[in-house]
């Protein structure tokens, strides 16, 4: 169920998205069509169909490559610090920790909206790892900077 709302989700971006790009080019004049003529087109056109199906396509595609999950080597407890200054710094907050795993979300109504709120990102022990799992855009940033983290403490150690 998580999986088809994410799908309608991103659906429902990516047609905003055509209309306000559509919208652009009629009020800038660089389209040679009127309003009427482009939704006319747009439903009697095979270039719009094909634009349809790719819609679909990579809507329907979105959930499986748009969410990860990432590993860091270290302990949650030990390292608490670092990950909350990992993802304060990506632009999330801490809402709440449960059984030992720490969730977070965008920092900001702005932040939250551009992510489609799909900006839950969490924080577990894995065995010896600290494994981050949400949305790729947010993981990708926080798993860089906690592992920039934790090798400065673990330099500074030594």
């Amino acid at each position: 169920m998580k999986y088809l709302i994410r799908s309608l989700k991103y659906f429902v971006a990516l047609c905003v998205l055509c209309v306000v790009l559509m919208a652009l080019m009629i009020l800038t004049g660089s389209s040679n069509l009127t309003a009427e003529e482009t939704i006319y087109l747009m439903f009697h056109s095979d270039r719009f169909v094909l634009l349809g199906v790719a819609m679909v396509v990579l809507a329907a595609a979105y959930p499986r490559f748009g969410f990860i999950t990432r590993r860091v080597e270290g302990d949650v407890e030990q390292h608490r610090t670092q990950i909350n200054n990992a993802l304060h710094t990506a632009g999330f907050r801490l809402v709440k920790e449960e059984d030992g795993v720490l969730f977070f979300r965008g920092d900001g109504l702005l932040k939250r909206l551009s992510l489609l709120f799909e900006d839950e990102i969490s924080v577990r022990q894995y065995g010896q790892w600290i494994e981050i799992e949400g949305i790729r855009r947010g993981v990708a940033k926080a798993w860089y900077l906690l592992d920039s983290y934790i090798e400065m403490v673990k330099r500074n150690e030594k």
